[in-house]
């Protein structure tokens, strides 16, 4: 059975990166009627953020990927936090430690400081010199039980080429005469990020792993774990980075790259979904726009590509904006009133005005920006009407003869009134606009007064020839 995961970090607020991959695991896991899991990599305590691992779940829900076993969904290969599972790591490295595939290593901070300091002086690649490698296990021990602090490394075999299978990239060999003696224990008993991730993912019975190409020079040590264990490694796919425009990597310090950022800023999930599985992967059929259950029946990990997608936010609106558009009604009216929750617009108003806005609309605040004048009289006007006092008194008194008050009859009352003044009718419509609504671009402008009703049009023209 195909087993897929994401191991994220509580450390900070979800990254639209852990979602990348979510969608890939999620996807493909879901093709082969496999299972997809979330394990929380916790043991970084210093870094740890309250509410972060909530977080992490909530925007998993919110882009419809949730998983199937995680600390909040009991599964067989429970607990699915790593901080929860140190015995099992301990029992791991001791079993490395009496096979001799590791030893403890007593040196202080400062003696490595020096030692890479004068490897870096000699331009030598930075690595542990070995010191503690030949101390006997027996020893090694005496000397933890008489009150000496040690972490724990891996051997790493001299003189050695690691291959590491990589379902995106072919075979990448290593020479382990530049891979260094990794700490898999640190002195709190914590293991790090190797130990515990190829321990977790074998004992979780992991079939595929996807991982950003940052970790690919760490899979020889990952596969020497394996090999040391005597266990089948997984399949590897190591993806490409998502860069800026710039090429430069996608990092927390750049504002969208949150999830919640996209959330504020009113983009929908699927859209964001449909954007990120183009960033890598190419639609058979060269499409932009597909559904995600599309997606899943298409997807493939051995499709996606080795180069570095480029994350182009202005793509990105583009494809929100064809996803609101393709919206039912229905739909995209709970979109808006939910998303402006906090102002409570008139719920007749956002049905009726949605045919108005929609194509307009590229994200969810838009809806505000354009059809704000639809709920409130505008305070300030984008044209000088100081001039045009007379012309809008003649409109208010045309319009205060018509009795049908839709916006084909409202349009050809207009387009009489400026043939009989000798006003062009575009200078005469934008007097008009702006009068009504306080804009020079609004949507379009019969239906919006047919919408906003004859007394309130006729109260707003009052308004505006006082200016």
């Amino acid at each position: 059975m195909v087993r897929t995961r994401i191991a994220p970090s509580p450390t900070g607020f979800p990254h639209i990166g852990t979602v990348y991959q979510a969608l890939f695991d999620y996807a493909f896991a879901h093709k082969y009627d496999g299972q997809f899991l979330v394990r929380i990599e916790d043991t970084d305590r210093g870094r740890f953020v309250e509410g972060a691992e909530d977080a992490i779940f909530s925007a998993l829900d919110w882009f419809g990927l949730s998983e199937d076993e995680s600390p909040r969904k009991a599964g067989p290969h429970a607990p699915y936090r790593q901080s929860e599972r140190l015995e099992i790591y301990q029992k791991h490295a001791e079993d490395l430690l009496e096979k001799e595939h590791a030893y403890y290593c007593f040196c202080s901070k400062e003696r490595l400081e020096e030692v890479r300091n004068k490897m870096q002086a000699e331009k030598k690649i930075p690595m542990y010199d070995r010191h503690c490698r030949n101390i006997s296990l027996a020893d090694a021990k005496a000397r933890i039980q008489a009150g000496e602090t040690a972490v724990i490394r891996m051997k790493i075999p001299d003189n050695e080429k690691i291959v590491v299978p990589d379902g995106i990239r072919g075979d990448v060999i290593f020479d382990s005469s530049v891979v260094d003696d990794q700490v898999i224990v640190k002195t709190d008993g914590f293991p790090t990020y190797h130990l515990a991730v190829v321990v977790d993912d074998h004992t979780m019975e992991v079939t595929h792993v996807l991982r950003g190409e940052e970790w690919l020079s760490s899979a020889p040590k990952h596969i020497l774990l394996y090999q040391y264990f005597g266990w089948t490694a997984p399949e590897f796919f190591h993806t490409p980075l998502i860069r800026n425009p710039d090429k430069s990597k996608l990092s927390k310090r750049q504002g969208h790259t949150s999830v919640t950022w996209y959330k504020e800023h009113g983009f929908l999930p699927e859209a964001i979904l449909n954007y990120l599985a183009l960033m890598g992967w190419t639609h058979p059929e060269e499409k932009d726009i597909f559904a995600f259950e599309e997606f899943i029946k298409l997807f493939e990990f051995k499709d996606l590509k080795p180069l570095g997608p480029v994350f182009d936010l202005k793509k990105l609106e583009w494809m929100n904006g064809q996803y609101i558009m393709a919206m039912q009604p229905e739909t995209l009216k709970q979109h808006i009133l939910d998303f402006n929750k906090d102002v409570q617009l008139d719920e007749a108003i956002v049905e009726k005005s949605i045919p108005l806005v929609r194509e307009r609309m590229k994200t969810l605040p838009d809806y505000l920006a354009i059809a704000q004048f639809l709920f409130t009289r505008p305070t300030t006007y984008e044209k000088d009407l100081t001039e045009s006092k007379e012309l809008l008194m003649k409109v208010h008194t045309k319009l205060a003869t018509v009795e049908s008050w839709q916006a084909e009859v409202i349009g050809d009352a207009m387009v009489s009134l400026a043939g009989e003044l000798g006003v062009s009718n575009s200078q005469f419509f934008m007097t008009l606009r702006v009068a009504i609504s306080g804009n020079k671009i609004t949507p379009p402008l019969n239906d919006s007064m047919e919408l906003l009703g004859k007394d309130e049009c006729l109260a707003r023209l009052e308004i505006a020839a006082k200016q």
